[in-house]
C-alpha cells in the first residue's frame, strides 16, 4: 500500500522527475530544462522538457523559486522518487569490508559499537546520525549471585541477558545462611530461572522456600523496573556535516535541526514508531506525523535481535539528502549491528529472507527504499 496518491506519470515524466531530483541533490541549485537537455540524451528538445516540468509542477512534484526558471523537488517529488524511481543499492564491497573491519577491531563492547555505528553513518552519508541503545522488549534473567556480607546482610547481584547488572541488599534470615548454602541456592535458582522474564519467573515461586521467594520477588521487581525504563542515551555524530548545507544557513532551520537531534520527546516518538513498524523508513519532513520536522528528512531503521532486543539507528539531513546512499548505509550498518549482537548474546536472529521481509514495512508518512527495476521506471540511484 502506497503512502501517497501516486499519479500515473508517463515514462518521460518519471525520467525527468528522477533527473531533477538527482541534479538538485548534487548541486543544491534549481534545475533548468536546458541543463537536462545538454547533460542527458533524452531525445527531446528543451521546450518539451520545459513543458513536462510544468506538468510535474502542476501535479505538485516540482516547484521553482521566484528568482529562477529552474525547478526543484517538493516533498511530494522526493516521496515519488524514493518510492518509485530509486533502485535498491548496496554500499560498495570495499566500503563494506572496511566497516566490518572497524567493528571487528573494536572491543566486545556494545557501547563502543554504538559510538562506532554513529560515526560510520555520519561519515558514509555526510549527514548527522542517531543511534539508540538496544533495549529488550522484556528483560530476561541471565544469572544471579548471592554473597554473604555479614550475619545481617546478603548482596544479591542480578545480571540480565541484555548485559545490565543490578545489585540489591537483602536481610539475612535467621539463622544466617552460610556462603556455601547461598552458592547452592543461587545455582538452583539459576537452573530454574535462566532466560526467563518477570512474568515467567512468578509461576516458579510457589515451590520455593520463603527466602528463595523473597530473592525471586526482588528479581521480578528489578526486571520490572528495567522493562519500564525509557531510553536514557542517544549516540549522535556528524551534526557539522548538516550545518554546512545551504538549507541550514538561517537560524530557524538550524534550531529545527538541533531540536530534532536533542528533543527527547520527539526522538522517543520516532523511535517508538520505527520499532512498532519495522523496516527501513524514510521520513520526509512536512508530510509525516511529526510536523515539527519541517525541512529535515530522516532515514531510520531498527536493529537488534528479533523478539528480544531492539534499538534504532539512522541519519538526519535536509530534504536534499542522497537517499540511495543513506538507505544503503543504514541498512548495512543496522544488519551488521544485528549480527554482532546476535553473536554476543548467543540468540538466534531471523534468516536473511526474514530480514528482507522486515525491511519492506512502513508507516503513513514514511517509506522504504524503492526498486525502480521492478517497475520499469528510469533510475540511476547514487
Amino acid at each position: 500500500m502506497r503512502t501517497m496518491v501516486a499519479d500515473e506519470l508517463t515514462e518521460r515524466q518519471q525520467a525527468i522527475l528522477g533527473l531533477v531530483v538527482r541534479e538538485y541533490i548534487e548541486t543544491a541549485q534549481p534545475v533548468a530544462s536546458r541543463t537536462l537537455a545538454n547533460k542527458y540524451h533524452l531525445g527531446v528538445s528543451p521546450a518539451t522538457i520545459r513543458n513536462e516540468m510544468a506538468v510535474l509542477e502542476r501535479l505538485g512534484y516540482l516547484t521553482h523559486p521566484h528568482t529562477s526558471a529552474g525547478r526543484m523537488p517538493t516533498e511530494r517529488g522526493y516521496r515519488y522518487f524514493v518510492e518509485r524511481l530509486m533502485e535498491r543499492a548496496e554500499l560498495p564491497e570495499e566500503e563494506q569490508r572496511l566497516i566490518r573491519h572497524q567493528f571487528h577491531q573494536a572491543r566486545l563492547d556494545v557501547d563502543q559499537w554504538m559510538r562506532l555505528a554513529a560515526a560510520v553513518l555520519a561519515h558514509s552519508t555526510h549527514t548527522a546520525s542517531l543511534v539508540t541503545p538496544p533495549k529488550a522488549r522484556r528483560a530476561h534473567l541471565k544469572h544471579l549471585e548471592l554473597i554473604a556480607l555479614s550475619d545481617t546482610f546478603i548482596l544479591l547481584i542480578i545480571v540480565t541477558a541484555e548485559g545490565l547488572v543490578r545489585q540489591q541488599m537483602l536481610a539475612q534470615p535467621r539463622p544466617a545462611l552460610s556462603q556455601e548454602t547461598l552458592n547452592a541456592m543461587a545455582a538452583r535458582l539459576n537452573d530454574m530461572l535462566h532466560g526467563l522474564n518477570r512474568d515467567q519467573i512468578e509461576p516458579h515461586m510457589a515451590v520455593l522456600t520463603p527466602f528463595e521467594r523473597s530473592v525471586c520477588q526482588t528479581v521480578v521487581d528489578v526486571l520490572g523496573r528495567v522493562d519500564s525504563r525509557h531510553a536514557t542515551r542517544v549516540y549522535r555524530d556528524g551534526l557539522l556535516h548538516v550545518l554546512r548545507q545551504p538549507e541550514f544557513a538561517h537560524t530557524e532551520a538550524i534550531c529545527r535541526l538541533v531540536e530534532i537531534m536533542e528533543q527527547r520527546a520527539l526522538l522517543e516518538s520516532i523511535v517508538e514508531q520505527v520499532l512498532a513498524t519495522g523496516g527501513i523508513q524514510v521520513i520526509i519532513g512536512g508530510e509525516a506525523r511529526w510536523p515539527e520536522i519541517g525541512e529535515v528528512s530522516l532515514v531510520v531503521a531498527p536493529y537488534g535481535i528479533s523478539g528480544y532486543m531492539a534499538g534504532v539507528m539512522g541519519v538526519v539531513g535536509p530534504h536534499r539528502m542522497p537517499y540511495g546512499r543513506a538507505i544503503s548505509a543504514v541498512r548495512f550498518v543496522a544488519n551488521l549491528m544485528s549480527h554482532l549482537l546476535t553473536d554476543l548474546y548467543g540468540v538466534e536472529n531471523p534468516s536473511p529472507e526474514e530480514e528482507d521481509h522486515e525491511h519492506t514495512r512502513r508507516t503513513p508518512g514514511t517509506s522504504p527504499p524503492g526498486n525502480a527495476g521492478e517497475r520499469g521506471g528510469h533510475s540511476n540511484a547514487h
